[in-house]
């Protein structure tokens, strides 16, 4: 039990000190010891006493290191509260992890600028640094530095955190051109039932790629002379398919026709990074993509992922659902078209200025004021579709808008099996949902919503959608281990917070 206690400890330290943007050389000089004992105390494997774990707070600046085991962190919601001001949309999280796997082609350093703090992000960083990249923070703790090793050590990775993401898929496009055979964790993530990674195989085969799986690992074997001979055609349009085909495809010495590919934001944001690497892709906004590859990259890269569509929309959701008036920042545009022509015919207020360009100097963003509206159940039902479609992980926050909507709204949310279920969690908070089949709930408002203290659903956008029921809700609500929300969303509860809303992160000592 004591060990178990030691490694909890550890893990809050470890955390703690990445929020801060800390290495464990700088956390070891500020406590004046040694990096190998940062270590050994963020792994759980050395006593520490009291004086150390107070030392260790005081360092941070942290409460969450406390006396004792301060288990998973909860939110206390006071809602009812309108928002106000203006609030900026932070970097993709989608956009960052897959230029941190693509990270992997480069022989050479990687600046990432503005990389989005989630656990996401955390876990891929600890998988890198368990196989030999360095990684640390920079330039305040904004900007992220990646500097690969001659050779991987993947006997070393550090599969615990890999089996937390489903990102870790998308380092088999890097490690084909690096490793003649290797092993790799299963993928993780949201639990959003059964996600076959068979387009991935279908697409990497043509350059290789072997695998078989047997307990809880893929097995991997290169054949280096392969590579695709006529065109790619994906059998789904899926974005990190389409990554993963593309980070094949950057280093193959040759021409690679990629179609049926996905065209959505972090599928963009990555074919720019590939040509900041010098890879030539045409085609790049569409369905058809054509990668002119380099056999070796080896170069100083500094690059800035642009802004997260779906933390805009969660922003926008955010104004709807509490009736407030509130300016958001940095939107990008061009991903939000089809949602915000939804929400015009539902009723919406809002007005957005013109647009200007994101610091990549390609995504085009605009700042976007919402305003109280009196909506309307849209006539079509909701549903996604691939980019310029809306948005597939914009769908659940549409069923918190509907919820304030006058009339019914059917919410066919037909890409994941489990993820329709999880909005049924709003009728806790007040909501008229009713669920009809485990891919479609039809939404009844307007609604008045209560107070209520509840577990956070195991899906990303989902729990964020209940977070923002519970802003709406007449009283105090209590959303409890909120662990997947931080996978997605840097410092979601303070942001809010700065624009009216009352939340207090708290956990359990």
């Amino acid at each position: 039990m004591a060990d178990d206690y030691l490694v909890r400890i550890g893990k809050l330290i470890r955390d703690a000190r990445q929020h801060r943007g800390w290495t464990q050389t700088q956390l070891a000089e500020a406590l004046g010891t040694s990096q190998s004992a940062v270590n050994r105390i963020e792994r759980g494997n050395q006593n520490i006493s009291l004086e150390m774990i107070a030392r260790i707070g005081e360092a941070l600046d942290s409460e969450i290191v406390s006396l004792g085991y301060a288990g998973p962190m909860h939110l206390r919601v006071v809602g009812g509260r309108r928002l106000s001001g203006a609030i900026d949309v932070k970097t993709s999280k989608n956009a960052c992890v897959a230029l941190l796997c693509a990270s992997l082609l480069n022989k050479g350093r990687t600046v990432l600028r503005r990389v989005a703090r989630i656990e996401e992000v955390y876990r891929l960083l600890e998988v890198l640094n368990s196989i030999g990249v360095r990684t640390r923070w920079i330039n305040g703790g904004t900007d992220l530095e990646i500097v690969p090793p001659a050779t991987l050590d993947m006997d070393a990775i550090d599969a615990d955190a890999a089996r937390r993401t489903r990102s870790i898929i998308m380092f088999l496009g890097p490690l084909l051109h690096r490793l003649d055979r290797f092993r790799l964790p299963y993928a993780g993530g949201c639990d959003l039932g059964t996600r076959t990674i068979e387009p991935h195989m279908i697409a990497l085969r043509r350059f290789g790629l072997d695998i078989t799986a047997t307990e809880g690992l893929y097995h991997a074997v290169v054949e280096p002379s392969a590579g695709p001979e006529r065109p790619i055609v994906l059998t789904e349009r899926g974005d990190t398919v389409t990554e993963n085909a593309l980070l094949a495809a950057a280093r193959h010495d040759g021409v690679t026709v990629i179609r049926n590919a996905s065209s959505n934001y972090m599928v963009q944001d990555l074919c720019f990074f590939l040509e900041a690497l010098g890879v030539r892709i045409d085609g790049v906004g569409t369905t058809t993509l054509t990668v002119h590859g380099v056999a070796s990259i080896d170069m100083d890269v500094d690059y800035s992922p642009s802004e997260d569509p779906v933390e805009a929309m969660s922003l926008i959701a955010a104004a709807v659902v509490t009736e407030s008036q509130l300016t958001v920042r940095r939107v990008p545009i061009e991903f939000l078209e089809i949602e915000l022509a939804v929400l015009e015919e539902m009723g919406l207020d809002h007005d957005r200025t013109a647009e200007y360009t994101a610091d990549n100097g390609r995504t085009r963003l605009v700042d976007l004021t919402v305003r109280p509206s009196k909506l309307e159940a849209p006539i079509d039902k909701i549903h996604p579709m691939p980019f310029p479609g809306l948005n597939i992980d914009n769908v659940p926050f549409f069923a918190a808008i509907a919820a304030v909507a006058q009339g019914k709204t059917l919410i066919h949310d037909w890409v994941y099996d489990n993820r329709a279920i999880y909005l049924t969690d709003l009728n806790r908070l007040g909501g008229r949902l009713q669920l009809l089949d485990p891919h479609r709930v039809l939404v009844e408002g307007p609604t008045r919503w209560r107070a209520a203290e509840m577990m956070c659903p195991p899906a990303l956008r989902p729990a964020v959608v209940v977070l923002l029921a519970m802003m709406a809700a007449e009283g105090t609500s209590v959303l409890r281990n909120v662990y997947v929300i931080n996978r997605g969303y840097e410092d979601l509860a303070e942001r809010l917070n700065s624009v009216g809303a009352q939340i207090e992160i708290f956990r359990d000592i």
